[in-house]
């Protein structure tokens, strides 16, 4: 569904009820509510899913230890907060609240018809919204519903709930122009390019230890031809930021794929030996590549439209999303 034919998630509008929900690890409760009252401000009516707080230890093993919680509640309930939150006319769009792990352990739980069904509002299709681990929904989103779906700052993390300051300010800009639909251009800046030269495709990608972890599996990310791929990490060193892509390239993933997008690769070493690694493993492909756009694990995190047509100048260092109307964002 990658192909440039996914359907624009439907914008928001002032009043909405926006579910949010906990897919993956465990959330503070301060700085879920303090992300609920950023979304309030926004002008949004945020519920708070029945199970977001809940605290799982991983698998439900008797023996781990008795504060290691990794999971936001157990796979079920995580997995019928989403379902229930997605399938309710009344919500308009489904935010997580944060990342961390488990998003892959819930999507044989979730009735994907019925979710599609639901997709199908005479309004359009309603708003998944998160990253880092949200990238296993996104892309089975993207897949099995066919609609974009939104990456970018989570309400219960550092930067929404308690971090002021220009770069969440500029974060919140963007968020707000992706959701509710700004008729201006949004341009996403990158800090160098790899490799010049200009693409146009749809948007695809997202956190790239979670794309390596669906390979193999029946939620794997679609290959990536004809379109604009975005990569981003955090904390993972160079040598594996190597390993996942050269697993991804011989999975034959990038085949045809436009372009390239990164971005600021938080804690995963020397950005020089990045640039290098990366550099070594895509220029065989010949695409244009983009580095250090403000999106991902970074202290500015831009929200793009996983999905949406873009186009990319890395000579001119600008990513540029199409607007849902047809012209450019």
């Amino acid at each position: 569904m990658r192909s440039g034919g996914a359907r624009r998630f439907a914008r928001l509008r002032p009043g909405d009820r926006v579910a949010v929900i906990a897919p993956s690890g465990p959330v503070d409760p301060g700085r879920l509510e303090a992300g609920c009252a950023v979304l309030r401000d926004l002008g949004l009516d945020p519920i708070v899913a029945k199970h977001a707080l809940d605290r799982d230890v991983l698998g439900g093993q008797s023996r781990a230890p008795e504060n290691w919680h990794r999971l936001a509640g157990s796979d079920a309930d995580r997995a019928l907060d989403l379902q229930t939150a997605w399938c309710d006319p009344e919500i308009r769009a489904v935010v997580c609240a944060r990342g961390g792990y488990g998003a892959t352990r819930i999507l044989d739980l979730l009735d994907w018809d019925a979710m599609t069904e639901a997709a199908a509002d005479e309004r359009g299709p309603k708003l998944l919204h998160g990253s880092s681990d949200v990238t296993a929904l996104h892309t089975a989103f993207g897949e099995r519903i066919g609609i974009t779906t939104a990456f970018g700052p989570m309400p219960a993390t550092h930067l929404v709930a308690e971090s002021p300051g220009e770069d969440r300010e500029r974060s919140l800009e963007a968020l707000r122009a992706v959701w509710f639909g700004a008729d201006v251009p949004l341009t996403i800046p990158g800090a160098h390019a790899l490799s010049p030269g200009q693409a146009e495709g749809p948007l695809t990608g997202g956190t790239l230890s979670m794309l390596t972890a669906t390979l193999g599996t029946s939620y794997a990310p679609p290959p990536a031809a004809g379109s604009i791929v975005f990569l981003e990490d955090v904390n993972e060193a160079p040598y594996r930021v190597d390993r996942m892509l050269t697993q991804l390239l011989q999975a034959g993933w990038f085949d045809g794929a436009a372009g390239v997008v990164l971005g600021p690769w938080t804690g995963c070493g020397d950005p020089v030996e990045l640039d290098a690694v990366v550099s070594g493993r895509l220029a065989p492909l010949g695409l244009p590549v983009l580095a250090g756009i403000a999106a991902g694990h970074g202290p500015r995190q831009l929200t793009l439209e996983l999905g949406a047509l873009a186009r990319l100048d890395a000579g001119a260092q600008i990513l540029t999303v199409h607007a849902p109307g047809g012209g450019v964002r």
